[in-house]
């Protein structure tokens, strides 16, 4: 499956949108990122009922009703009724006393093609001008053929049915689309602004600068994305990750613009521009996103391309064949064309999947999964091996403290020791330092004369005495005779667990090691698992050395790993399972979170960025952001696919089959016009309701 260059993220949803969607600017005004987007002006793209042609779309294209006249459409099809009701009362001698029979079911089907029809016939003259043969074109021509041959209560009848369908199916729609569109009222307009002289004052959100402080008040939804300096509560980020509980935010946590405070009252650092914000990449996703269509939505297109003309080419020689050389009636003849021109109507056929897709990718928004487009969701059945970056994927990519060894000899106390080494640490902004300085609760001792050894560690004057803290490197003058072979053996021992280890020592000895690990995510375990279940193989991808990475690999429970891959190599192996899968149909997904991850992203079928910690290189190149980096997302989205690629194929399934049902009965002559609007509208309403199916959780 071959991938737009542009990479935006968003959901595939041209089947309803504008001819454009306005992207996000830089600055952009409250009404343009509201009353502007395109999510206000969806429209469908059937062709069954407007004038406005959908870019890109061959068959035709609906314009965004702006309220429905439902007034209107009852009284036509009361008119139409009453026209039906008239032709039978001439029929039965009840009208044989007027001097002009015909002229009530004239009368009330006029008035009620003109109260329900005008649109329809615009847009189907329209497109039969311009050669374009969509589903406003056969309504209008079986219409006018209708009246043509007198038959008006029928002609009045199928222009009432259609417009009234079209108005239910765009209500029903609707439901699939609000959402998505109650993102657009999610961030507030404005946020508590701490100013140069220390006062607060409430300020657009879209003009708050980046680095200035912001307070959240109790029940507020925040207003921009950022890092908790001060205070603490419990935040909803449900409408941002999908999470069902708030989550503890304090010092240093990241908060998500849309976001709901609960209880207590908070100051953050604003790290984004409103225009920049995870729920701003979420709108301008969606937008961006209508550009792009699924292979199956491509397919039911152009199907429809050569179907209507088909259907037409076919209803021409119905009406003609049989008259000149089968010597049947003409009208009769003619009748049963117009009737297949309504039966024919790719209407329901060519809603069936947009209306899923559009189900199916906001569904994944709220459980906290952006997908870039239709496409995308679609593949996704298709996954078969998943290849997965370990650090901070599989991982949560903050090395932890898991092992403080005083070593015997040593008259210091473990907590001591932690003390000492944590006084050194906080001095280096080393992953394995912040992991040991975040490990001590209580006061760090004073440091002087701190010096970083490149590529060893760090030393300094700690109470009086010269203490070393690195690897093993960084003390070879200390590691001989016995004593130097049995420390050596314990690193040995922690690094095959897949640890990091470091050594306190001062001038004369090694005091303590610590060990220092990537701990495993939670949910990696699980998801591994039911990825398992799913018939997906998990590859694990790593820079690390091949002891660290047979541990992690060994506890997340994955069917294989690489280990000291540098980016490239990350390419060459995605490219091998691309190989490998795609012989038989498979499609090969890569999970990371780094911009050493892009390449291997990009190369992947379906490529998967932890958005919650990763860079947003691994953000523009992905084609689906785990907003919270849960990895069960990962299963949960295989089995979002698979629901929504079944709906699809049921929708499909019915459509043709309810058509091909009638096209029977229309040439054994037991079918009319109206049952055949009847048989139309029930199969696009049908679909419709089922493809709904695929938002639920």
């Amino acid at each position: 499956m071959e991938k737009d260059s542009a990479r935006p993220f968003g959901h595939s949803l041209e089947a309803f949108s504008p001819e454009k969607a306005a992207p996000l600017t830089a600055e952009p005004a409250p009404e343009q990122a509201r009353a502007g987007s395109g999510l206000l002006t969806v429209q469908c793209s059937c062709g069954c009922c407007g004038v406005q042609e959908s870019a890109g779309h061959g068959h035709g294209a609906a314009p965004h009703r702006h309220g429905t006249p439902w007034k209107k459409l009852a009284v036509a099809a009361l008119l139409a009724l009453l026209s039906e009701m008239a032709h039978f009362a001439e029929q039965g001698g009840f009208l044989a006393s007027w001097e002009v029979p015909g002229v009530l079911p004239f009368v009330f089907a006029v008035a009620a093609i003109a109260l329900s029809g005008v649109q329809t016939f615009k847009a189907g003259w329209l497109s039969i001008r311009r050669l374009d043969l969509n589903m406003a074109a056969l309504m209008s021509v079986a219409v006018t053929g209708a009246v043509l041959i007198g038959q008006f209560p029928e002609a009045a009848m199928v222009m009432a049915l259609f417009n009234i369908s079209e108005a239910i199916e765009e209500r029903v729609l609707e439901k699939a689309r609000r959402s998505i569109k109650e993102l657009l009222a999610l961030s507030p307009e404005k946020a508590t602004v701490r100013q140069p002289d220390g006062s607060w004052k409430e300020t657009e959100s879209r003009l708050v600068p980046l680095g200035a402080l912001v307070r959240v008040r109790p029940g507020e939804r925040i207003a921009l994305d950022g890092i908790v300096r001060e205070g603490h509560s419990a935040v909803d980020q449900s409408p941002i990750t999908g999470e069902s509980m708030p989550v503890e935010k304090a010092q240093g946590d990241a908060v998500f613009a849309g976001t709901i405070n609960a209880s207590g009252s908070f100051d953050f650092e604003v790290t984004a521009a409103a225009s920049n914000t995870a729920l701003a990449r979420i709108i301008h996703a969606v937008e961006k996103a209508q550009a792009g269509r699924a292979p199956i939505q491509r397919f039911v297109d152009s199907f429809a391309r050569w179907y209507t003309p088909c259907i037409f080419a076919a209803s021409v020689l119905l009406a003609l064949i049989p008259p000149l050389f089968l010597g049947a009636a003409w009208l009769s003849s003619i009748y049963t064309a117009l009737v297949v021109l309504v039966i024919g109507c790719p209407c329901a056929l060519v809603i069936s999947t947009p209306v899923t897709l559009v189900s199916g990718l906001a569904a994944a928004t709220r459980l906290g999964m952006l997908v870039k487009g239709g496409a995308f969701l679609e593949q996704g059945r298709l996954l078969r091996v998943l290849a997965l970056d370990k650090t901070g994927t599989l991982t949560c990519g903050r090395p932890k403290l898991t092992d403080v060894l005083p070593l015997a000899g040593t008259e210091v106390e473990r907590s001591r020791l932690l003390a000492l080494a944590a006084s050194l640490a906080s001095r280096s902004d080393h992953p394995v330092s912040r992991a040991l300085a975040e490990a001590h609760e209580g006061v760090a001792f004073a440091v002087n004369g701190f010096e970083a050894v490149p590529g060893k560690g760090i030393q300094g004057q700690v109470e009086g005495r010269r203490l070393r803290l690195g690897n093993l490197r960084l003390l070879q003058g200390l590691l001989c005779g016995e004593e130097g072979e049995e420390l050596c053996r314990r690193a040995s021992e922690l690094e095959a667990k897949g640890r990091t280890v470091v050594a306190l020592a001062d001038e004369s000895r090694v005091l303590a090691l610590f060990a220092v690990a990537d701990a495993l995510r939670e949910s990696s375990v699980q998801a591994v698992l039911e990825l398992r279940g799913l018939g997906v193989r998990t590859v694990m991808l790593t820079g690390d050395n091949e002891a660290a990475a047979r541990a992690i690999a060994e506890q997340a429970g994955v069917d294989e790993f690489r280990a000291r891959l540098l980016p490239e190599d990350k390419l060459s192996v995605i490219e091998a399972l691309a190989a490998e899968a795609g012989s038989g149909r498979g499609k090969v997904g890569m999970a990371g979170d780094g911009i050493n991850d892009a390449p291997a992203l990009a190369r992947a079928d379906i490529g998967f960025a932890m958005a919650g910690s990763g860079t947003d290189t691994a953000m523009e190149t992905a084609d689906v952001a785990i907003m919270d980096d849960d990895l069960r997302k990962l299963p949960r989205f295989v089995r979002l696919s698979r629901r929504v690629h079944g709906i699809l194929m049921q929708n499909i399934a019915l459509v043709l089959g309810v058509k091909a049902l009638f096209f029977g009965l229309t040439l054994a002559g037991h079918t009319s016009m109206w049952m055949a609007v009847f048989a139309d509208v029930g199969a696009a309403l049908m679909v419709v309701g089922n493809g709904l199916r695929a938002g639920r959780r």
